[in-house]
């Protein structure tokens, strides 16, 4: 079907096959068993492309509440893309933590004014430290990892193996990072600073 990938059509045929059987529209946590996801949150993010497609209407607070759409062939929808979402970065102080993959997050290309490539990424932010810059506790910030940051870009960093959400500072030939509240401290590195990707875009929380 146009638009779609092959996962997609496959949790689309999966659904209208269930429903057009007679059975209940099956659950994300169902559609996660039957094509072997890792986690719920996976079928969440095909489903949710599906409903932005125009393909699948949602009906709210129902688990069960989806059906197919009956004017999808003619309906246009804007284009949409599925960032990997790695877990959360703290916006306070640094942090000792891994990123684990925790599922995607779908969203409209024009919203975020850029077309995502295999280097764009999603971290969920904890904390208050950059609320100078309107990112606050809960928000999704998209970054894109290997360009060279500018003076006075976001960045994801990595300041002495502790991972933290900040402003990059280049003054002097030192490098830091600033805080965007004034109860945070600037972050000098003692031993190494490494940029893990550069701020692009935000998801408001709900």
């Amino acid at each position: 079907m146009l638009g779609l990938t092959k996962k997609q059509e496959a949790v689309r045929k999966f659904i209208m096959d269930e429903l057009n059987a007679g059975r209940p529209c099956p659950t994300r946590r169902e559609i996660a068993a039957h094509f072997g996801f890792a986690s719920s949150y996976a079928a969440a993010c095909h489903v949710q492309a599906l409903i932005d497609k125009g393909i699948l209407v949602a009906e709210e607070g129902k688990a069960r509440a989806l059906r197919l759409a009956q004017s999808f062939p003619g309906v246009h929808r804007p284009a949409s893309a599925e960032i990997p979402l790695y877990g959360s970065i703290p916006a306070g102080f640094g942090e000792d933590r891994e990123q684990e993959p925790d599922g995607c997050v779908v969203v409209d290309i024009a919203s975020i004014g850029f077309k995502p490539t295999r280097n764009t990424f999603a971290l969920r932010v904890r904390g208050d430290s950059m609320t100078g810059k309107f990112i606050c506790d809960g928000d999704v910030v998209i970054l894109e990892h290997g360009p060279e940051p500018r003076n006075g870009d976001i960045v994801a960093a990595l300041i002495d193996r502790k991972t933290t959400l900040k402003t990059f500072v280049q003054k002097g030939g030192k490098r830091f990072l600033k805080a965007e509240n004034p109860k945070y401290p600037n972050l000098v590195p003692s031993e190494e600073l490494v940029i893990q990707g550069v701020f692009k875009g935000l998801i408001r929380k709900a």
